[in-house]
């Protein structure tokens, strides 16, 4: 599988299935701006706003025209092979919920901090372990990490917008000082020489640095 991150906004999906996973597939589709079509016999779960259509009915063959996305979590065989079928003819991506050998694409476990997303993925075998590794990873990360990313995105446009090239700058030398607790001025381009510090050239500061400097911020 090569992990990919797929912009949905706007993008019709249609999730047949109203229980309690299939609930939680609808949130984080609509999180990302989906529009998304719920097919259900039954709706056992609560779904959350936002929710384009609901057909409390059956599936039926035709129903997947037009979407983008497709989600079976029906938890009945015989509607998922139905499902399986309509939607492989049409080309469509496919998740059937505990059925991995049948999925074109997993749902990951998420991190997110603003525009910074930690995706982590174990090919269907496990979500719950997908989940402790990424519960680990996100307890070792900085918070802020979010508003980090919207400075670098400013310093990169400003550069653009003057007409410079942002390649070959010190973009990693930046990060590991901020993470290391050091002041940064806003929009401060990082150019491979600071007075703070005076990173000149490819330095990065140590795990030992950017774990104390975690500490002094406060995260541990």
């Amino acid at each position: 599988m090569l992990p990919v991150a797929l912009d949905l906004a706007g993008r019709p999906v249609t999730v047949i299935g109203a229980g309690a996973v299939g609930a939680r597939k609808v949130a984080q589709l609509l999180e990302v701006g989906a529009v998304v079509t719920v097919i259900a016999e039954e709706v056992r779960t609560p779904l959350p706003s936002g929710v384009a259509s609901l057909l409390v009915r059956r599936y039926r063959p035709g129903d997947l025209e037009g979407a983008f996305l497709v989600v079976a979590a029906t938890g009945d065989p015989e509607v998922d092979d139905a499902i399986v079928a309509e939607s492989s003819a049409r080309g469509q991506l496919l998740n059937v919920v505990d059925d991995p050998a049948r999925c074109s694409f997993y749902f990951t476990a998420l991190h997110r901090d603003g525009d910074v997303v930690v995706s982590v993925s174990t090919a269907g075998a496990s979500p719950a372990l997908a989940a402790w590794v990424r519960d680990r990873i996100a307890a070792s990360l900085p918070s802020g990490l979010g508003a980090l990313a919207r400075s670098l995105s400013a310093a990169r446009a400003a550069r653009h917008r003057a007409g410079t090239s942002t390649e070959g700058l010190a973009w990693r030398e930046w990060i590991d000082a901020w993470a290391a607790g050091e002041p940064l001025e806003p929009g401060e381009p990082p150019n491979g020489t600071r007075e703070r510090g005076v990173v000149v050239g490819p330095v990065t500061l140590g795990d030992d640095a950017v774990l104390e400097g975690r500490r002094e911020r406060g995260h541990g």
